[in-house]
C-alpha cells in the first residue's frame, strides 16, 4: 500500500466526516482530471476550448477544477471540441 493510500485509509478511519465525503469528492476530482487530460491530449489550451465553446477561459478552468456540478449538455459540448463523443456508463 502506498503512503497516500495508507494516509487515506487512516484518515477515513479517524475522521467520519472525511470518510463520508471522500468518495464523492474523489469522483469529482477524477472527472475534472479526465477532462483536462483530454484537452491536453488534443493539444488545446483552455482559451482555445473556451473559444470553440463560445464561453470564457474561466468557465473551462471551473469545469476542469470544480467538476461537481457540470451539466450533461456542457460535457457533451466539451467533448465535441476535441471531436469526441461523450459516453456514460452504469457499472456495478
Amino acid at each position: 500500500m502506498s503512503d497516500l493510500q495508507a494516509y487515506i485509509t487512516k484518515r477515513k478511519k479517524d475522521d467520519p466526516k472525511f470518510a463520508e465525503g471522500f468518495e464523492e469528492g474523489y469522483l469529482h476530482f477524477k472527472i475534472g482530471a479526465l477532462l483536462k487530460q483530454a484537452r491536453e491530449n488534443a493539444g488545446l489550451t483552455q482559451a482555445e476550448v473556451a473559444k470553440q465553446m463560445n464561453t470564457q477561459k474561466t468557465a473551462i478552468s471551473r469545469i476542469e477544477n470544480h467538476a461537481e456540478d457540470i451539466r450533461l449538455s456542457t460535457l457533451e459540448k466539451y467533448a465535441k471540441t476535441f471531436g469526441k463523443t461523450l459516453r456514460i456508463e452504469l457499472v456495478d
